[in-house]
């Protein structure tokens, strides 16, 4: 006589457990996405998807009313320690430091890139006349970078290093490197006098910077890489990829409609960049940057895996790249990516 009972019990209890596992899967999370990007014309893309709301009108589109909450923040650590806590679902930086944290991740919270936000050089700037090559940096120089000895342009650096001095030499200017923001190391170079008196830059500050007689430049990554590479990516883990399919989907279109917007009208581009950002930099300037035939800017991935191969090789990275879709997510696949 029991048995009702006993159906009555297993009934709730599947019910139960449904419903818990409905909210523990992230579902309640549909409809909300917190981004973070760094400084500089290389977000681009985002700022127009932000100018545009067009997060919000892709939801639209997926039947959701996407909350979209905007931060930002300089450096690559900064990025990853907030993604991995959960104080953010993506976070924005140069393609090693998110290599870095796909091979810390890889086989727990699997972070992967999203997508690209553009191809554009980044040049090594100084102040200092006697600087004409890597050779001629000293103990009493300082290169000022955003994320010292991890990001974008220390790793950069390290791999032209390498190539330069051996393997065994990669790390020779990291003592010399000083973590500091785009916009502070800038005016550092300009206005000289201070340690500062190197900058491995980005647009727009290198534009910027190279007004000034006295700063000339050392390398571009393009010189590192062998061509037009992408500089800034972003990137997530695998549970919001997967437990938010509607919200990732609005945003991976937002994207790419953002790069046809900026092809399409490169001066609106422009303008958005300075709403955005509340640039003071003159419009004439951000244009010209924009036009530049070395910048692209494109959510498809370039030269990626030469930084998966060579900081592998290096020892920076444990888990080896079979290719540049290992760490992409797959929305990523179907252009014609390296």
């Amino acid at each position: 006589m029991a048995t009702p009972f006993n159906r009555s019990a297993l009934t709730l209890l599947a019910a139960s457990l449904a419903a818990s596992a409905l909210f523990s899967s992230g579902a309640q999370a549909e409809g909300k996405i917190s981004i973070a990007q760094q400084f500089g014309i290389g977000y681009l893309i985002l700022d127009v998807v932000r100018d545009q709301n067009l997060i919000e009108k892709h939801g639209k589109e997926q039947g959701l009313d996407i909350k979209v909450d905007w931060n930002s923040i300089s450096g690559a650590t900064a990025m990853n320690e907030a993604l991995l806590t959960g104080s953010l679902d993506v976070v924005s930086a140069g393609v090693p430091p998110m290599l870095t944290v796909w091979d810390r991740t890889k086989g727990k919270q699997n972070v992967k890139a999203i997508a690209a936000l553009g191809s554009m050089p980044n040049y090594l700037l100084t102040n200092n006349p006697n600087i004409k090559t890597l050779k001629d940096f000293t103990d009493k120089d300082r290169i000022a970078v955003p994320a010292a000895g991890v990001g974008f342009q220390s790793r950069t650096l390290q791999i032209e290093t390498a190539k330069e001095f051996g393997d065994a030499q990669y790390k020779k200017f990291d003592d010399i490197s000083v973590s500091l923001p785009h916009p502070d190391a800038t005016a550092a170079l300009i206005a000289g006098g201070s340690e500062i008196n190197s900058h491995f830059s980005s647009p727009p500050f290198q534009y910027q910077a190279l007004q000034n007689p006295n700063v000339h430049k050392v390398l571009s990554s393009y010189d590192v890489l062998g061509g037009q590479a992408t500089f800034n990516v972003l990137y997530t883990t695998e549970k919001f990829h997967d437990e938010n399919p509607k919200t990732y989907k609005a945003f991976y279109d937002a994207l790419a409609e953002a790069e046809k917007i900026i092809k399409a009208d490169k001066p609106a581009a422009a303008q958005a960049y300075i709403r955005v950002e509340q640039s003071k930099l003159p419009l004439a300037l951000v244009e010209q940057i924009v036009k530049d035939p070395e910048i692209d800017f494109t959510v498809v991935p370039q030269r990626t895996f030469i930084y998966a191969e060579k900081l592998q090789e290096l020892g920076v990275l444990k888990n080896k790249a079979s290719s540049w879709k290992d760490y992409f997510f797959e929305e990523a696949h179907g252009g014609a990516g390296s």
